[in-house]
């Protein structure tokens, strides 16, 4: 039998694309998922910010997500050379949620799936795409099937969810390069064994090297006793290290002596994996007749945990377009998507920025904090990077400096 014309295919069934997915099943439109693994699958990213709950709720897919008895979240600490600093979400500037969940991938990105499918999303596992054509006015869609043979599929409309896949970006040539270094992470699922009574597991705790302030460690504490433990170094950094991904983690854990106390009773019981060359761009995120969520697009860092939450951002964002598009509406895709989605991921390129050349690290460690702007920076770490009556959502750059400037010159008095 012939496949009919969808509405919509979205390339991979990670976060993005399910929630995508799903806001628009949900509109009644007919969606088509291709996703090249099966599911479960690892992945990395297991921190959620709070703004991320807004875009699972519209989805429909809160209940599910509370019933999984996933870890929860309701700030960040961060430690430098014993000193800690923590922000507590709910204390944040912008109204919206102030919690929200750890989660280990493989379980988060399956239960989505599964909801998706279960409100009538069609999600085809192990089908990798291999072409795409946007010649005619209803763009065409091949893919490799479980089976060998080659199949396609007919779409009004394209969104490209594929992550670190990217699979548009180099089918219509579209990457371009980011402005940040490369860099490289180490990361494994510990049974992390913390007795230390002070350890708040509902908040991530990261770590700055106490030798190299470009160095970070981040520890994502899980509902079931482990822990996503992980190290983000420029690759020139990590290839000192000769012994091996394993070793070298837990040779660079051990030289934080604050986290290295307080893994002393951890069990390292999985293999740990690397990734190189986090930060990503491409030339074109939409037109009329396709865009990249997330990764797919661009992805900063991992500092701020902000990629899970572009990606919802994006997924929603671009659903709701296209169901307007789809109803005959006018769409600017570039004004609409790019653009709007654009502020909020500038924000997060600037706390990012700061944060390696040490201005953000700087900031937060000051003694003495204004109250009211710390509840601003708090609402980006609870990724309100969108929220433009925050005075840090718009010029950023500006009043980060500015901010930067009075706490080294507090700091010299």
């Amino acid at each position: 039998m012939a496949e009919p014309l969808y509405d919509a295919i979205v390339i991979g069934a990670g976060p993005a694309g399910s929630i995508a997915a799903a806001i628009l099943q949900n509109k009644g439109r007919h969606v088509l998922v291709l996703e090249r693994e099966t599911f479960p699958r690892f992945s990395i990213g297991e921190s959620l910010l709070p703004q991320c709950m807004e875009y699972i709720e519209a989805a429909g897919m809160m209940d599910a997500v509370e019933a999984a008895g996933f870890q929860r979240k309701n700030g960040a600490v961060f430690q430098r050379r014993g000193n800690y600093s923590g922000f507590d979400f709910g204390e944040q500037f912008s109204s919206g949620w102030t919690e929200t969940f750890e989660v280990p991938r493989a379980n988060f990105d399956k239960l989505l799936a599964d909801e998706a499918e279960r409100f009538g999303v069609d999600i085809r596992y192990q089908h990798e795409i291999i072409a795409v054509d946007l010649q005619r006015q209803n763009p065409i869609v091949s893919c490799l099937c479980p089976d060998g043979t080659s199949q396609t599929f007919d779409c009004k409309f394209i969104l490209d969810a594929s992550g670190f896949g990217r699979v548009l970006a180099r089918l219509l040539q579209l990457e371009s390069p980011s402005d940040f270094p490369v860099r490289s992470s180490l990361f494994a699922h510990i049974r992390d064994n913390i007795e230390t009574p002070n350890f708040d597991r509902n908040k991530i705790l990261v770590t700055i090297h106490p030798q190299h302030p470009d160095v970070w460690y981040w520890l994502i504490p899980f509902s079931n006793g482990q822990s996503s433990i992980g190290v983000v170094a420029k690759s020139s950094y990590l290839n000192n290290y000769i012994e091996g991904v394993d070793a070298a983690l837990k040779l660079i854990v051990a030289e934080d002596p604050e986290l290295s106390q307080l893994l002393a009773n951890a069990v390292w019981d999985k293999p740990a994996r690397q990734i190189t060359g986090y930060s990503a761009n491409v030339k074109q995120l939409c037109t009329n007749q396709y865009a990249l969520l997330g990764n797919a697009g661009e992805f900063l860092d991992p500092v701020f945990s902000s990629g899970v939450t572009i990606a919802m951002r994006s997924a929603s964002l671009a659903a709701d377009l296209l169901d307007r598009q789809l109803a005959g509406a006018s769409v600017n895709w570039q004004q609409d998507y790019a653009e709007a989605l654009k502020k909020g991921v500038d924000t997060f390129r600037s706390f990012v920025s700061a944060w390696y050349d040490g201005r953000f690290q700087d900031i937060i460690f000051h003694e003495n904090q204004v109250a009211d702007i710390r509840k601003m920076i708090c609402s980006i770490l609870a990724g309100y990077a969108w929220d433009q009556s925050n005075p840090y959502t718009a010029k950023t750059e500006r009043r980060l400096n500015t901010l930067w400037r009075y706490c080294k010159a507090a700091q010299n008095d």
